[in-house]
């Protein structure tokens, strides 16, 4: 990159500066208003934002523009219009009105919409969203937006975000000016999610069905080698792949992307890319943006990222852990615990609403982040397992229990590490050590979730997280608010919050199997998988919590409870297939002509030499038993398949994929993968795991 980080970022947004720059005083004023105060933008400032927005992207390149909206797809989507028109003589000319700029009407009829509305009502809405900036992707202008129904309802993820954002501020404040913070205006949620992927080599992916469409292999023996050596963490960056993520720096640099750590991940072929937190609605379409360019920047490098979170058997999968925390308009992180986090009252109350929330919303929290997917990575010793607890830290924890208690905290003093080589610098060591296991972990001043997968948009999880916190807190302000001696009430409140809700902490190994004993005992849910867990989505309570924030109604609760139960089916449904395409198509018929291909060898050398042909004959005998099962585990599936296609009734549906599809899958697989292992390299169909995770040179 030969120009400068500071020259290139954001020149692909129309942010602050430039609306500053290209909008009339007046203008920019009531903008900033509906930006920052969410004031009602009229028509009359919104043609004349649309035609500077319009002007300079003309001037950067753009024909087109497009309302760029998420809808329960988990991608984003886009339709381009032009900036062309004519006038009353014929002549073209550039145009972009308010009214264009403000709202669109997209067919909506194809969109997962979850009973929300028929397929002939096709009509839906976007609105822009002017706290998230336009921007310049391909050569068209496109205006971040939300999507609705003609009826009002949220057919899309963004719409939920804001609503639970508004939320929390709601509450967060009224905590707030218990404390005498008169001066804050506003609250935000800001997130930093964390991106893993995998890259393999194009030449590789394009040999192989199952990567092609569903993302991940669906066979595949280990390789000799995989990630025992430790050597791939944070080990080099290969040349190749170094010149990729340049590419990706920069471009997301121009769309204004915070991107700042990049390194490789514990999984041969992994990595990860990180940005520095930003405001939750923003840090969601950046997200959005990132897996976007990441897939594509990858092919003009002939690469092709994964970004499924288990695309190889045997070796770590990916996450994007959602590092979550509550900020001021005023610059004060709500969870930053201070010097003295004993004596910080107003850090532990927050505190302990998130402990509340992530106990009392276990439930919430778990299915947030349940996909097809992600079911292969949690609890997989690789990934925190699907029981939910909150990792503190040993100095907070010792602090929660002297409150519980009601005896004084004796503070620990910070150690000055000493790493004894007189060269190295001294420097103080942290109170408390970093848990990777957990699901939940307070990491200093923020809480990082580290149970999403690596492809799910992260507006579902802070969805839930924003909603369920403002509810504690909007509980602890209803309380405070009427108590005639605050201070005593105060420390009444923390201390029975921490009594009753202790069973949710742990700080120990979440990897370890006797967690799961113990994790039973406290009473805690383990529901292992997506089925298990999306039923919590519509009881009676979590419906209610939701209404009573007005971050959904009933109606978008159950569409999205349906669309996610669908898309469960529907995953498995095309992953089931593409083994039986697999089977019967390419490994069935290769095997089948390498066993033929070692009875003519070795007729043919019983016959000229009389030989005793130990290899052949052994390798024939388990060749062919294999393929017999492999054969008969592939007839079995299609059978399974079959019946599955029957089942009308999304919720049976999905339980029969889990109990009877899935472990037709796995009967599939296991023979085929130890085909691989005794079948001739030249005649296996397609590339192996050594070749997909070592063939980046």
């Amino acid at each position: 990159m030969e120009k400068k980080i500071t020259d290139i970022f954001g020149t692909l947004v129309f942010d602050e500066e430039v609306m500053e720059e290209r909008l009339a005083k007046d203008t920019f004023r009531e903008l900033q208003k509906t930006i920052k105060e969410g004031k009602s933008l009229n028509i009359k400032i919104a043609n004349a934002v649309a035609n500077a927005m319009k002007d300079w992207a003309v001037e950067h390149g753009a024909t087109h523009y497009t309302h760029w909206f998420q809808p329960m797809t988990g991608v984003t989507a886009e339709k381009h219009d032009g900036f062309i028109g004519t006038n009353k003589n014929g002549k073209v000319i550039l145009e972009f009105s308010g009214k264009e700029l403000i709202k669109g009407e997209p067919d909506a009829s194809s969109f997962p919409n979850g009973g929300l509305r028929a397929t002939f009502e096709a009509r839906g809405y976007t609105a822009w969203d002017p706290t998230s900036y336009a921007f310049i992707k391909n050569g068209v202008l496109c205006i971040p937006t939300a999507f609705c129904s003609y009826s009002g309802h949220a057919l899309d993820k963004k719409t939920p975000l804001l609503r639970s954002m508004q939320a929390i501020n709601k509450q967060a404040l009224r905590i707030l000016k218990l404390f005498g913070n008169e001066n804050v205006k506003n609250v935000k949620t800001t997130v930093g999610p964390e991106q893993e992927y995998f890259l393999v080599d194009k030449k590789y992916y394009e040999q192989r069905k199952d990567l092609i469409y569903t993302g991940r292999t669906l066979f595949g023996a280990p390789s000799p080698k995989g990630q025992e050596m430790e050597d791939h963490y944070f080990g080099t960056i290969k040349s190749r792949v170094q010149e990729f993520m340049n590419d990706l720096n920069e471009e997301l640099w121009k769309l204004g992307v915070l991107v700042k750590t990049e390194h490789n991940e514990v999984a041969p072929a992994q990595h990860e890319l990180a940005p520095i937190f930003s405001t939750t609605n923003i840090a969601t379409d950046h997200n959005q943006l990132t897996m976007e360019l990441i897939q594509r920047i990858a092919k003009k490098h002939g690469l092709v990222a994964l970004l499924h979170e288990k695309p190889f058997d045997g070796i770590n999968g990916s996450g994007k852990h959602n590092n979550w925390s509550l900020s001021t308009d005023t610059g004060v992180n709500l969870l930053e615990p201070g010097d003295t986090p004993h004596e910080n009252a107003q850090f532990l109350l927050f505190l302990c609403a998130v402990i509340k929330a992530a106990d009392e919303h276990q439930d919430l929290l778990r299915l947030s982040v349940a996909t097809a997917g992600n079911d292969h990575r949690l609890g997989a010793n690789e990934a925190p397992p699907a029981i939910i607890s909150v990792f503190l830290g040993d100095e907070l924890a010792e602090i929660l229990k002297a409150i519980e208690e009601d005896r004084p905290y004796d503070s620990k003093e910070k150690e000055v590490m000493k790493i004894g080589a007189h060269v190295l610098p001294k420097f103080p060591k942290d109170t408390t050590d970093r848990n990777r296991t957990s699901p939940f972990a307070f990491t200093g001043n923020k809480f990082e979730f580290r149970m999403p997968g690596s492809s799910s948009s992260i507006a579902g999880c802070n969805i839930v997280l924003n909603t369920v916190i403002a509810d504690e807190l909007k509980e602890f302000a209803d309380i405070l608010e009427k108590a005639p001696d605050f201070s005593s009430a105060l420390h009444a409140l923390i201390q029975g919050t921490i009594k009753e809700h202790k069973r949710i902490i742990f700080n120990g190994n979440g990897y370890d199997d006797s967690w799961v004993e113990e994790a039973k005992k406290r009473g805690l849910l383990n529901l292992r998988t997506t089925p298990d867990a999306l039923p919590y989505f519509i009881k009676e309570n979590n419906i209610e919590l939701f209404k009573r924030h007005k971050v959904f109604d009933e109606e978008e609760v159950h569409s999205r409870y349906e669309i996610m139960m669908e898309e469960y089916v529907k995953i498995l449904h095309i992953e089931a297939l593409t083994m039986v395409n697999m089977s019967q198509k390419e490994i069935l018929p290769a095997v089948s002509q390498y066993s033929y291909d070692l009875a003519q060898t070795c007729a043919m050398k019983t016959e000229v030499a009389k030989l005793e042909n130990v290899y052949e004959k052994e390798t024939l005998k388990d060749v062919s038993a294999l393929l017999d099962q492999a054969f008969k585990a592939t007839k079995h599936l299609d059978k399974v398949l079959k019946e599955a296609e029957t089942i009308e009734d999304f919720e049976k549906a999905a339980f029969y994929y889990r109990d009877e599809v899935i472990p037709a899958m796995s009967a599939l697989r296991t023979p085929c993968d130890e085909l691989e292992t005794l079948t001739a390299e030249n005649v296996w169909p397609f590339p192996t795991y050594g070749k997909l995770l070592f063939g980046i040179l």
